[in-house]
């Protein structure tokens, strides 16, 4: 009777771990594909065939939503296509498009809402959506190898972004491609996160940063936006090896920054290379800045930076630069400039004479541009020479020390000429 009651047992735990098992359910072209996600149990896998299937899924409970041959989830431009309120999610392979436009609603074609941890979108297409990728309160979520495109007939102020990052933690968002939308990446209160090898174009920001610490930003593309990358009122970020090239407006803004590093990064093309306004005790070092109008426009008592071993190369104007007292860069090791006058009479590789950014003619250029149809006649010469000559009449200028005679960055001829469509 023992031996019975034991194979019995046995048999029940077994027949209770075989109902337990996560199933594969197999969704095909007109089946009912959000009963089908209503239907499953957590952990299983919903399996949708290709096909096309009008849907607006809200999935809320653990589960895997995998296209097969990459189907097309439609949300008949209302509400969010797939709205997700459950941890563990993962949604892989799918075309998913057509949310609705209520900018008030943040319509989506993937919504992650509050408590959606540790979701993955991998390999999507989310095109035609307000926003692409809404995340919000949802924890180490993964957002890698998907393609985004908005609604590219309204115009930018009318569209969503992107990915939409929200109050987040442990974020990583990778090897995207985001386009034609308002700002392809906009990170808000989000912190400890990872963006890297994304390419970020035809756009109003490539990125836009705001009050978010401690994230990573690395080999990423910002190109053909109005701005590449937006960093505003953060901390604690670093910036490298990322190439910001072909900007409208400015490649990297720096905006009411501390305590981050900037380092490696190319920004080529843009109308500003970077714009640095209210920064403080950051490290600037190791880029290459070349071909922009203007390479660095820096404002706003900008001050206490480490700025070293960069390469300002071929822009029209290196540094735009208005201050009160001069500012100090490249004190330790130096840059190259490639506008730079003086000599290295003991060919150790740094000039024997300071460099000075601007002058007294640079300054009046800015204030009255007509100036510049008389940069090469002999009476603005003259005033550029008596102004070297009187100190007097010198202006507080970004004054490197020691600049480097060579440049680092041995291809940055490949840079020259990326500039904005049009421009």
């Amino acid at each position: 009777m023992k031996g019975s009651t034991t194979h019995l047992s046995l048999a029940l735990a077994l027949w209770i771990a075989g109902a337990c098992q996560a199933a594969t359910v197999t969704v095909r072209p007109g089946d009912d594909l959000a009963a089908a996600v209503r239907a499953a149990r957590p952990g299983d896998t919903v399996e949708v065939q290709r096909g096309q299937y009008r849907a607006n899924l809200l999935i809320d409970k653990p589960l895997t939503l995998r296209g097969i041959d990459r189907p097309t989830v439609s949300g008949g431009l209302q509400g969010d296509t797939i709205r997700v309120t459950a941890p563990d999610v993962v949604i892989d392979g799918l075309i998913v498009r057509d949310s609705g436009d209520s900018l008030k609603d943040q319509n989506a074609g993937i919504y992650l809402y509050p408590g959606a941890h540790r979701a993955v979108v991998r390999g999507c297409d989310l095109t035609y959506n307000l926003f692409g990728l809404w995340i919000e309160k949802a924890d180490e979520v993964l957002i890698e190898h998907n393609r985004i495109t908005g609604k590219r007939d309204y115009a930018s102020s009318q569209r969503g972004n992107g990915v939409q990052l929200y109050n987040t933690q442990r974020a990583r968002i990778l090897n995207n491609d985001i386009s034609f939308v308002r700002d392809a990446l906009y990170v808000d209160v989000s912190h400890n996160a990872l963006f890297q090898g994304n390419k970020l174009h035809h756009s109003r920001y490539g990125t836009h940063y705001m009050n978010s610490y401690h994230n990573l930003w690395e080999d990423n593309d910002s190109y053909y936006n109005r701005g590449g990358l937006a960093l505003m009122e953060v901390r604690d970020q670093v910036v490298r090896g990322n190439r910001a090239w072909g900007n409208s407006d400015h490649g990297i803004m720096l905006r009411t920054l501390q305590d981050s590093v900037i380092e490696n990064n190319v920004v080529a093309g843009n109308n500003r290379g970077f714009f640095i306004y209210d920064v403080e005790y950051i490290r600037l070092n190791g880029n290459l800045v070349v071909d922009n109008t203007v390479g660095v426009h820096l404002a706003a008592g900008s001050k206490n930076n480490e700025v070293e071993d960069n390469d300002f190369i071929g822009n029209r104007e290196q540094v735009r630069y208005v201050g009160a007292r001069d500012e100090p860069w490249g004190t330790r090791r130096g840059n190259h400039w490639s506008n730079y006058l003086g000599w290295d009479r003991d060919g150790d590789g740094v000039g024997d004479v300071p460099y000075e950014a601007n002058d007294m003619v640079d300054r009046l250029t800015w204030r009255h541009p007509g100036v510049k149809l008389l940069l090469a006649s002999p009476a603005v010469q003259a005033l550029r020479l008596v102004a070297q000559q009187f100190p007097v009449l010198r202006v507080p200028s970004v004054v490197d020390p020691r600049p480097r005679m060579q440049p680092g960055n041995n291809d940055w001829s490949e840079w020259r000429g990326k500039h904005f469509p049009g421009q």
